[in-house]
């Protein structure tokens, strides 16, 4: 089972510098990301790259997949909407409803008044 996404900033993860990344090698690394599931490579003590675990990669991708579908289904659900106003004016009684609605004078009370209201 997958554990939540957490991001820390640069400043809160572990950090190892690049000197110690040679010295200790790939075991040493991948101890020190077993522990916390991803250290911060520096070198002289500037930020140079992030080491991350599987695990952690995978969960920031289910998070990307996740952020983006959740985007996806409000452009989905714009476009059901405009899909049914276009459909509402491709009807064969849509132009005389038109026509209608352009002889009879605007009641605007003061107000402007512009696209639907809810």
């Amino acid at each position: 089972m997958s554990q939540p996404l957490k991001l820390d900033s640069l400043d809160a993860l572990p950090r190892t510098p690049a000197s110690d990344v040679k010295k200790l090698g790939w075991r040493g690394v991948m101890k020190a990301i077993r522990s916390g599931g991803k250290v911060l490579v520096t070198n002289h003590n500037e930020p140079e790259a992030v080491i991350l675990s599987a695990e952690e990669y995978g969960a920031i991708q289910r998070a990307l997949q996740e952020a983006g579908a959740g985007g996806e289904s409000v452009l989905e659900s714009l476009r059901q909407q405009f899909d049914a106003r276009l459909a509402s004016l491709q009807t064969s009684e849509a132009g005389d409803r038109m026509r209608e609605v352009m002889r009879r004078p605007a009641k605007l009370a003061g107000e402007v008044k512009a696209g639907a209201s809810h």
